[in-house]
Parts: structure tokens; sequence; C-alpha cells
């Protein structure tokens, strides 16, 4: 995401977020094997279209958090170009391909899951719990890349990004209308705002 249309938000403070999150994902990789149910699993691979008339806009909701943040949008009532807030350096990449990309490709091959966004961009990561073998400190000085993870837990995938900047995302994945429509709902903390991005995107199935 373009952070230099609104540098003056920068240096947040996450703290409760973040320990929100990990009070999250310690609570379902804690829970039983036998509250698991395996459908999701067998019927998360596909191609998935984005249906806009469900889904939330991304710019809004951009916006929205950087008026939260103290920040003042920069789009305006004149300037309603579609996409806006997407673009910026490398680090921001994997945002903008989760909270603006319309084509969808998962994989799952348990476990592993494969995830290809536009223009190929690919996002592999696992739900056995495997944790990424680099120190933090490693990780943040040097750039690092992309990592995420993920867990089936009931009818639902949990996913935690680490995308390169040093921020984070809480994605939700579960499945509407017999497996035909694939529901996201996004918590997006990019390192530099304030408060997160709250989104929910809808995508269905493809013929």
């Amino acid at each position: 995401m373009d952070l230099s249309l609104f540098c003056r938000v920068v240096m947040p403070t996450k703290c409760s977020l973040k320990v929100l999150f990990a009070s999250l994902f310690i609570a379902l990789s804690t829970a039983p094997a036998s509250a698991q149910a395996p459908e999701i699993r067998t019927v998360l691979s596909g191609h998935w279209v984005i249906n806009d008339e469900l889904s939330d806009n991304t710019d809004d909701q951009v916006e929205e958090a950087i008026e939260a943040g103290g920040g003042k949008g920069s789009r305006g009532i004149f300037n309603r170009q579609e996409d806006f807030y997407r673009g910026g350096p490398p680090e921001h990449e994997l945002y903008d391909r989760i909270s603006y990309d319309d084509v969808l490709t998962i994989e799952v091959d348990e476990p592993e899951l494969r995830f290809t966004y536009e223009d190929d961009f690919e996002r592999v990561f696992h739900s056995d719990g495997r944790r990424r073998r680099a120190s933090a400190t490693g990780f943040y000085s040097e750039g690092g890349t992309d990592f995420s993870s993920g867990l089936f837990e009931g009818d639902s995938l949990v996913v935690e990004g680490r995308p390169r900047d040093g921020g984070f995302t809480i994605e939700i994945y579960t499945l509407e209308s017999g497996g035909n429509r694939l529901r996201i709902e996004m918590t997006i903390q990019p390192d530099s705002f304030r408060e997160p991005i709250e989104l929910v995107r809808y995508f269905d199935r493809a013929e």
C-alpha cells in the first residue's frame, strides 16, 4: 500500500492487537483434533473471482483506518479512482494482493497450501504449525521475506501473515452457499498504521 500519502500517521502502537492475535492462535492451536471438520479442507481448492457487490470497498476501509488513526484521507470527493491506495514499496505487496486482487487460486495439499493471486504472485504456507526459522531481530533488520502460516479450525482456515514491513495480517476463510462462495474476513495492520484495516471480501467459485 502506498503510505507516502499519509506518512503523518506513522509509529503506531499495536500491542493490544498483537496480544489479541497471539491469544487467538494459542487457543486455536490447542483445540482438540476432534473439533476440526474436514469439509473446508476438501472444497477450499479452486479458482475464485471477486464478488464486488458483497465485498467491502478496499479504498473506503483503508481511508477509515487512516482517519481512525488521526490522519487525513487523500482521496477526497473529486478523486475516487479505483484502487487509489494500492501501490507502494515491495514490502507492502502482500497487503495489496490480499486486499485488491480480484482473482485467487487455492491449492490444498496438506500441510502445504498454495495461494496464487494476479500476475502469478504466489504465497505458499503450511497448516502444520511450522514457524519461520530465523530470529526476529534478523528478519526486521534485514527486511526478510513475506511469511504466512495457517490453521484449520472447525469450518474455517485462519491465516497469519507477516509481510516484509514488520506488520501483520489475520485472515479468516470460510465457505458459504454450499462451498461456492468464499468469505475472507481480514485484519490488516501495516507497520506504519496506527489502526488496522478491517475488511471483508467475498469470492465466487469460477466455473
